[in-house]
This record gives C-alpha cells, sequence and structure tokens, in this order.
C-alpha cells in the first residue's frame, strides 16, 4: 500500500469530470492495472470451474475414477487456488485504488481552499466545499475500486458466453442476448436514480452549509433573540434532505429488487431450456451441471456491472462538485510570478500610503482608524492581487504581484490582529514549518509571555488543543499566535495589533521582548499602544491613509516632527490620559511625567518578570 496523503498530489485538467476521472487514473495506472489484472484473473477462473466441473461429471460417469476424472479434480484445485489469491490480493489493490483517487480529490480541494483566500467564500458555499472531501471525494474513489471487478466481469462473461456456445449453440445464444437485456433493463433505472441522487446532493449540502452558518453564529443568534428562527430554518432544510434521501431509496430499493429478479428469470429460463435439451438428449448431464453453474455465476457479473454504472454516475456528480470547487480563481497567485527576486534585506515600500520599511529597523504604525492601518499592514503581505492592484506595494523596486508567491510568503510574514488556531498538538500549532527545537519552541513562548499556555494545556508543548484553541482566554490565543509568527522568523515580520487582548503589565512585557527579538530584522507593528510604541525605532504616523510623520515616539509626542499639528493629532491618538481627541498636553513637564510614568511601570514589569 502507498503511503498516503501523496507528496504532490498534481495539477488537474478542469474543463469537466470526466477529465478529472480520466486524470486520476492515469495518476494511479499502475495499480489501476495491476486491480484489473486481478480481477479478469479472478472471473476468468471462475467462469472456467462451471466447464471443467461439467466435464468432471461427464468423465466420471463414463470411466469412473479414472485419470480424466484426476486432472480435473487437480484442475478444479488450481482454479480455487488462482480465484482465491486473485481476490485476496486485488481487494488490497481495489482499496489502494479507491484511496488514493479519494485521498488525491481530497487534497486538491484542500489545496484550492488554502490557495484561494477569500475568494472561495465569495464563490461556494461552506457546505459545498465540506461535501467536496466529505462525500464528493468518496464517490469519485468507489468507481476506482469497483474497476476491477467491472472489467473482470467483462472478460468473464466473454469466456461464458464462448464455452456455452460449445455446449449449444441456443444456449449460448439466450446468454449472449439474454444477459445485455437484463442489463439493459436495469440501466433503464440509473438516469433517474442519478438524476435524484443529485438533488440529494445539493439538499446535502445546503443543509451543511446552513448548519455550518448557525453553528459559528450562534451566540450572536442567541443574543438577538434568532436562535428559534434559524433553527426552524435547519430543521425545514434536514426535512427536504430526509425526503430527497427517501426519493433516492425508492429508486434504489427497486433496482435493487430488479438485480436479484432479473437475473433469476434468467436463470430459470436458462436452467428449463437446459434441462429439455438433456432429457431430448441434446446435451450431456455435466453440460446441464455447466450450464446450471454458468447461469448462476452470471448473476454476479450483472450485480457487478450495476454496481459499477451506479458507482459512475455518483463518481460524475462528485467530480462535477469537485471541479467546480478546483475552478475557484485564487485571491493570489493565479498568475505565476515572473519578475526576478530582489536581494534579501531590500526595502519594503507600499506607494500609496508612502510607507517605506527600511532593511533592519523595527517601526510602528500609527492610525487615528485603526482599519486604516490594518489595511495598510495587510496589503503587505499580498492577500488579493485584484483588489490591491490599485494599491502596489514593491520589494526592493519590485511588485509584490509579480513575484512567485511561495518566495512572498518565505520572506514577508503578516500576522493579522484576529488569530487562527487549529485543532492538535500546541508544538505542531506553533510549529508550522516543521523544523523548530524545543528549545525555539520555549524561546518565542517566552518572548510571547505565553507560559500560562503551557500550564493550561496538559501535557504542555505535547498536549491537544481543541478547535479554535476553545480552551484559550482571548489574550492566551493572542499569545500563541505571536508565538508562532515570531517562530517563523521571517526576513519581514508584519504584526497587527499583537497586544490588543492582553493586560498592561503582560502588554510592557511583550513589548520589550518583542523589540529586543526582532532587533536588527525588519518588523512592523500596528498598535497605538504606548507601551510598544517605547521600545520601537521609529513610529510611522498615518493620516487619511497616508504617512504624514516619521520620527521616535518621544520625537513625536513632543515635537510632532517639527509639525505643532501632528504633535498635537499623535498625542490625541496614544495618549492614554486624554479624556477625547481635541484634547492637548498643556506642557512639556506634563507630558515628561507621563514618559516617566510609562518608564516606571515598564521597570516595574520587568522586575516582575524577573522575579
Amino acid at each position: 500500500m502507498r503511503s498516503l496523503p501523496l507528496d504532490d498530489p498534481g495539477t488537474p485538467p478542469l474543463s469537466g469530470p470526466t477529465a478529472l476521472l480520466w486524470w486520476l487514473a492515469r495518476r494511479q495506472w499502475g495499480i489501476l492495472l495491476t486491480a484489473v489484472g486481478l480481477g479478469v484473473l479472478q472471473f476468468a477462473a471462475q467462469a472456467f470451474t462451471p466447464f471443467v466441473v461439467g466435464r468432471a461429471i461427464d468423465d466420471g460417469l463414463a470411466s469412473g475414477f479414472g485419470p480424466d476424472l484426476w486432472r480435473a479434480c487437480g484442475t478444479l484445485l488450481a482454479l480455487g487456488a488462482v480465484i482465491i489469491t486473485a481476490s485476496a490480493v486485488g481487494h488490497r489493490y481495489d482499496v489502494n485504488n479507491w484511496l488514493r483517487a479519494a485521498f488525491t480529490s481530497s487534497q486538491l480541494v484542500g489545496r484550492t481552499v488554502a490557495r484561494s483566500g477569500h475568494t472561495i467564500t465569495k464563490e461556494l458555499p461552506t457546505g459545498e466545499v465540506v461535501s467536496a472531501v466529505a462525500n464528493d471525494a468518496l464517490r469519485i474513489g468507489e468507481v476506482f475500486a469497483l474497476a476491477g471487478h467491472f472489467l473482470g466481469s467483462l472478460v468473464a462473461y466473454g469466456i461464458v458466453a464462448a464455452l456455452m456456445l460449445r455446449v449449444s449453440v441456443p444456449l449460448g445464444l439466450v446468454v449472449i442476448l439474454g444477459l445485455p437485456t437484463v442489463a439493459a433493463i436495469l440501466g433503464l433505472l440509473v438516469k433517474p436514480l442519478s438524476r435524484r441522487q443529485a438533488a440529494q446532493r445539493e439538499a446535502s449540502g445546503r443543509l451543511t452549509t446552513l448548519g455550518s452558518d448557525t453553528v459559528s453564529g450562534l451566540r450572536i443568534l442567541r443574543g438577538i433573540g434568532g436562535e428559534e428562527v434559524f433553527t426552524g430554518r435547519y430543521r425545514a432544510q434536514s426535512q427536504e434532505t430526509r425526503r430527497r434521501g427517501v426519493e433516492v431509496a425508492r429508486t434504489q430499493s427497486v433496482l435493487d429488487a430488479l438485480q436479484v429478479l432479473l437475473p433469476g428469470a434468467f436463470l430459470v429460463t436458462l436452467i428449463w431450456l437446459g434441462a429439455h435439451m438433456a432429457l431430448a438428449g441434446t446435451i450431456t448431464p455435466g453440460q446441464l451441471v455447466s450450464t446450471y453453474g454458468f447461469a448462476a455465476f452470471l448473476s454476479w457479473p450483472v450485480q457487478n456491472a450495476t454496481q459499477m454504472l451506479q458507482a459512475a454516475t455518483r463518481a460524475h456528480i462528485g467530480a462535477t462538485k469537485v471541479v467546480k470547487v478546483l475552478q475557484v480563481v485564487p485571491a493570489t497567485g493565479a498568475t505565476p510570478g515572473t519578475a526576478a527576486a530582489p536581494e534579501p534585506h531590500v526595502q519594503l515600500v507600499d506607494e500609496v500610503s508612502g510607507l517605506h520599511l527600511e532593511p533592519g529597523r523595527v517601526v510602528a504604525l500609527v492610525s487615528a482608524d485603526p482599519d486604516e492601518s490594518a489595511r495598510i499592514a495587510t496589503r503587505l503581505g499580498r492577500f488579493d492581487d485584484a483588489a490591491e492592484q490599485e494599491t502596489p506595494v514593491r520589494l526592493g523596486g519590485v511588485l509584490l504581484s509579480e513575484l512567485d508567491k511561495e518566495h512572498v510568503r518565505e520572506r514577508i510574514v503578516v500576522a493579522e490582529a484576529t488569530p487562527h488556531l487549529f485543532s492538535g498538538l500546541l508544538e505542531e500549532e506553533l510549529d508550522v514549518r516543521g523544523s523548530a527545537t524545543q528549545d525555539d519552541l520555549l524561546r518565542v513562548i517566552a518572548t510571547a509571555d505565553a507560559q500560562d499556555v503551557l500550564d493550561s494545556v496538559p501535557d504542555g508543548l505535547a498536549g491537544e488543543l481543541p478547535e479554535k484553541g476553545r480552551s484559550l482566554s482571548g489574550g492566551q490565543r493572542q499569545r500563541v499566535a505571536l508565538a508562532r509568527a515570531l517562530l517563523i522568523d521571517p526576513e519581514i515580520l508584519v504584526l497587527v495589533e499583537p497586544t490588543s487582548a492582553v493586560d498592561a503589565h503582560t502588554e510592557a512585557r511583550i513589548a520589550a521582548r518583542l523589540a529586543d527579538v526582532r532587533r536588527g530584522r525588519t518588523t512592523l507593528v500596528v498598535t497605538a499602544s504606548p507601551l510598544v510604541l517605547d521600545h520601537v525605532d521609529e513610529v510611522a504616523f498615518v493620516q487619511d491613509g497616508l504617512v504624514r510623520a516619521r520620527a521616535s515616539h518621544d520625537d513625536l509626542l513632543l515635537h510632532g516632527d517639527d509639525d505643532p499639528e501632528i504633535a498635537r493629532a499623535y498625542r490625541a491618538v496614544v495618549g492614554r490620559q486624554m479624556d477625547d481627541e481635541s484634547q492637548d498636553f498643556r506642557s512639556v513637564d506634563d507630558l515628561a511625567e507621563n514618559e516617566r510614568l510609562y518608564e516606571e511601570l515598564m521597570a516595574e514589569q520587568k522586575s516582575g518578570g524577573q522575579s
């Protein structure tokens, strides 16, 4: 069995579901052909078994326990060994084909979701994406699992038809004409079944989407009294999905019944004709037994053919949904980068705002409108090529949109204000690239002042975090996200409000440690907290989307980079003693006193952190 998931699932064609299925078949042609070969071998051996049994009976009746009978018994023993071996080994390959195709489809969906950014939620409901992995990928895998048995059944049908013609031309014609007729009648039910399965799949996708939306907004719904309304909507959609499922089951039950009835009627007809021919002396008793064996065996290929038809229909529906997900154009990187990568440690420039990040400096970005500064910072990470086309950002003079996206991700990391945590081990949550040592992990945890997270999670770094880190407080989640960003240690690190959810004491400790750790490496911190601003190399003050002043925190407070208006505006944003934005410090002595208080607070917290 090949190790799954694959290192690289490949690049599939997106022209349609059939192209995707053929591409998957070519990707696993080796194990697929092996499964088909074993299926042919198994069913061919089974097809020959009734013929050998009939010959053994005739030889036994004619010659008693002679060499011919023993040779026939030896042949049956060999055929049995072939059937057992081919069946056992073939089953492993059938499962391997199923898992390989299903995992590849799931990986393709997962990769598309990871790379598409926010565009995936714009174009498709959440339920469609979830169902593509939870249901559709498995349906795609199913058709490859049945391929060996289906093609083996076709070969066996040809062998039986040829052997029956040797026994009796009329009986052979019954097999040749009767079995396809049975399969055709069963096939008539597949189209309505396919239509109802597609409708049930749509209803299931809508139900998943509605459930996801309701759960994610449950607290808000309770707050506004809308829980009952959305519960009613979910109940109604659930009943619709159930109704569609009943329609599928009703058609499926008719098909299942006919799968027993029609081959059974075919078997009765064939045996009736064979019995009359045996009584008339046209065929021998052994040939009558072979006829019965052939008829009984042929019911299995009919069932395999029907199952394959159903599986192919479900796989086509599932592949259609998967292709729909894969066709989502990523927000970034849809067009491969064409520009050569700039040298390390170069300037990062946001042309619209005028923000310049010089190599090796720790800079803070301050604005009266937090959303404004956050938008500027987010642009530096290149998250939406279309939306950011009018706000170009250059790294070393090269547009980010012209660089390979993977290269941009390696050099520039943006940690947004809202931390996103996933379920799993805490150490894996922190070490997203899988290359850090335990000392590295403990170092960034100390920098982010997240020691309490280790204490709160059972087993520490080896402990499990639930989905979205729900067991942690908001401040703990924020500090885990900060530690994760610091551990990546990129050339350029952008932190958006990294301490907004922690208290002043913790913020003072983090600010001092953060500045020390990132000193000499390009860092941008979006914040208006004086506790953080006092530690950075430089502050860029933004008004109306433009950088109006650049200076140290003290200089902006005192002189506003030689502009009193800038000084007043800056103090209005960062002054914690202000009642409103229009209030100003009345003297330099007042300012000095506030600065002294800040320094005392940080000194107190530093000494407290060391004790």
